[in-house]
């Protein structure tokens, strides 16, 4: 009886392992989709990278450059940022999605990311606030072009630089 149990358990055997590693394959495909997106509440950290469930993700195709800190007195309590990093949390308001493109040694991502249906590089870029790296989509690019010629945002004069023009002296 031993005998028979052992010969036929081996084939039982066989296919259970064939089994469990076909659905172990299945399990892994199942998480590196998901693991290939991010969507969660963003938190917009001051060189303009979003942190998204404890990771730090690069928007894909641009190129943030450094300027000074400015403060946004409209919103309480009042937020001090570069000025990318404040127009990136104006427009977060709530989740982000994020599609990885590309994973960095030091676990952080560089993804395309949108609110809504909103490109926040593209955004970015027609604000004036970023400029497209060489290897960016042909529409980015031309955002950094337009936002140029139109002088919008770090291509223009400093909003903090335009003082308002007095007011003619009235007649008593």
């Amino acid at each position: 009886m031993s005998d028979l149990n052992r010969v036929t358990s081996r084939p039982f055997r066989l296919a259970h392992r064939r089994l469990s590693a076909w659905l172990l394959a299945l399990g892994l495909a199942a998480t590196a989709s998901v693991a290939a997106e991010l969507h969660s509440y963003a938190f917009v950290e001051d060189d303009g990278t979003l942190r998204i469930s404890n990771t730090r993700v690069h928007l894909y195709g641009i190129y943030i450059p450094p300027t000074g800190r400015h403060c946004n007195r409209f919103q309480r309590p009042i937020v001090c940022a570069p000025r990318a990093a404040l127009a990136l949390d104006f427009k977060i308001d709530g989740f982000v999605r994020c599609e990885i493109i590309e994973r960095h040694p030091d676990r952080s991502v560089t993804g395309r990311c949108r609110v809504d249906e909103l490109d926040l590089s593209a955004y970015l870029l027609e604000q004036g606030w970023a400029l497209a790296r060489p290897e960016a989509p042909f529409e980015y690019q031309a955002l950094e072009r337009i936002a140029r010629h139109h002088n919008r945002g770090g291509w223009g004069r400093s909003v903090d630089r335009i003082r308002p023009k007095p007011l003619p002296p009235t007649a008593p």
